[in-house]
């Protein structure tokens, strides 16, 4: 691969920065077993450029100097190739200026609930408790396509659109049988949605599926007195 000329000196330290968190991510994703093998992804804007981890990369143990970095044009600079999903996290940053830190896994209980059956197609998931309405909120179904194939890319950004019109934005979606895409402004954000969204689907087919959402009194509260955008 062609190499360019080396980013200057302030943006090279904003791309270390985000090489260090990416990997520390992977690594604790990995060691709490939200990922194995080389299922999933992350990557983090930095500026009008992309970091993303390589295709086939398991994020359990990667390396910061083989993540692969990409040009606001979409052409790659450096490391490994990107991972096949390049395009739908370039375009989710693009629908959501939010959006600087993205994570998918195939979750176990997530991918469990694709197969299992979701909720709804709007809501994969019931508003059962209180912190998943406030902290994960709408997740839409986005139905099966291969990896990697760019049409998931307009049906997500169709639902952060259409989301964003209701004033109910979303920070995730789940993708038929390959599991969640969580998003935020930095990877703190996009953890706390991608653990309270896999637990809440844990819980969920442990109870086999049978609680009943919270009601509506319960939900208008959370609105009003804690600003949940359900």
């Amino acid at each position: 691969m062609t190499r360019l000329p080396s980013p200057a000196p302030d943006t090279q330290d904003s791309v270390d920065t985000a090489r260090a968190e990416i990997v520390r991510v992977g690594t604790s994703l990995f060691a709490r077993g939200y990922v194995h093998a080389s299922a999933g992804n992350i990557s983090a804007r930095v500026g009008d450029s992309h970091l993303i981890t390589p295709t086939d990369a398991a994020l359990g143990f990667l390396e910061p100097e083989r993540l692969a970095l990409v040009d606001p044009d979409g052409e790659q600079i450096a490391g490994d190739r990107a991972s096949k999903t390049l395009t739908l996290h370039r375009r989710i940053c693009a629908a959501d200026p939010t959006a600087r830190f993205i994570v998918h896994t195939h979750s176990t209980h997530l991918v469990a609930l694709t197969l299992a059956g979701v909720w709804s197609q709007d809501d994969v998931l019931p508003p059962l408790t209180p912190y998943y309405v406030m902290k994960v909120g709408h997740v839409p179904l986005i139905p099966y396509h291969r990896p990697g194939d760019p049409r998931v890319a307009d049906l997500v950004t169709g639902h952060i659109a259409d989301r964003a019109a209701a004033r109910t934005p979303i920070r995730a979606v789940l993708l038929d049988r390959l599991g969640p895409v969580v998003w935020g402004p930095d990877a703190a954000s996009a953890l706390a949605v991608l653990e309270e969204l896999e637990e809440t689907a844990r819980l969920w087919l442990l109870t086999d599926r049978r609680p009943e959402p919270l009601p509506s009194p319960a939900l208008d509260e959370l609105r009003s007195v804690l600003g949940a955008s359900w």
